[in-house]
């Protein structure tokens, strides 16, 4: 398939998707909320990327919602009663909010590689990734307060998990901009680089590394920490348990020491397309 906001390709079972409007800061379109869940599912259906990388074109990252959201919004919403109205706003705040869940949801692990600006809606949209890199000019603003409104799509839930609370509420009460290192030193992402190219070439290094795993042991980790984030202690044992008893063979372990003792690399069965027909 080709999009138009930006460019997917999938290669040694690594899907990079790379937003490619830099001219209007890679800002969320309404082509951008129907084109990343499809392709992040498609993704997932098609089970031949173990794992994907996020990255954009231009000087920044992302600016967020565009404003031809904001500017032309379905008529419809505004008008008639006003409890449906309300019923009808909420069902569109969760669509978009899926848009980003899905990033959660998929079955491979999702790496985002941020240069510049990572504001508003880029800031739900890296929320929901598993790891987030960024450049040395990097700085993540959770903006919506300074323009009226409260975020809605996933930050004020996901990111009071990722930092302290105490910070992740500072940045969403007033505004401001959190530069890299401060976004390092809370722990909101793992590493910092001195420009895009290294910032690219290290984490599709580490996406190589994640892809030669086995997909249904990496799969079944990324499951079980996002289970355990919203779950009791108890409740997430017993879940881990649960999966181990249904989901772990033998199969992966026998051939990962057979290729170590060999030194080869193991060639792991991938992970079953969800499209595949049942027989």
């Amino acid at each position: 398939m080709s999009y138009t906001t930006f460019d997917l390709t999938v290669e040694d079972h690594i899907a990079h998707l790379q937003l490619n409007r830099p001219d209007a800061y890679n800002s969320m379109n309404q082509a951008f909320w129907r084109e990343l869940p499809a392709a992040i599912r498609a993704i997932d259906e098609a089970a031949e990327a173990r794992v994907i990388v996020i990255s954009s074109s231009g000087k920044h990252f992302s600016a967020g919602m565009d404003l031809e959201v904001f500017s032309n919004p379905n008529p419809t919403l505004f008008q008639g009663e006003r409890g449906r109205q309300a019923e009808g706003m909420r069902r569109l705040v969760m669509q978009l909010q899926a848009c980003f869940n899905v990033l959660e949801e998929v079955r491979m692990p999702v790496l985002t590689a941020i240069q510049g600006g990572c504001i508003g809606g880029a800031v739900d949209m890296v929320c929901a990734a598993d790891m987030r890199y960024c450049t040395e000019d990097a700085f993540f603003q959770v903006k919506e307060t300074e323009l009226g409104m409260s975020a809605d799509l996933g930050t004020l839930q996901r990111l009071p998990q990722l930092i302290a609370p105490g910070l992740a509420r500072e940045l969403a009460y007033t505004a401001r901009k959190m530069a890299a290192n401060e976004a390092a030193s809370s722990g909101f992402v793992n590493r910092v680089f001195a420009d895009q190219e290294t910032m690219l070439t290290e984490v599709l290094a580490i996406a190589r590394q994640i892809a030669e795993r086995s997909p249904l042991a990496v799969t079944g980790t990324k499951q079980m920490i996002n289970y355990a984030r919203d779950h009791s202690m108890a409740d997430s044992l017993t879940m881990m348990a649960t999966w181990q008893a249904g989901m772990f063979q033998p199969t992966d372990m026998v051939q990962t020491f057979s290729a170590k003792m060999t030194q080869q690399t193991p060639d792991y069965e991938g992970l079953r397309p969800v499209t595949e027909p049942l027989k």
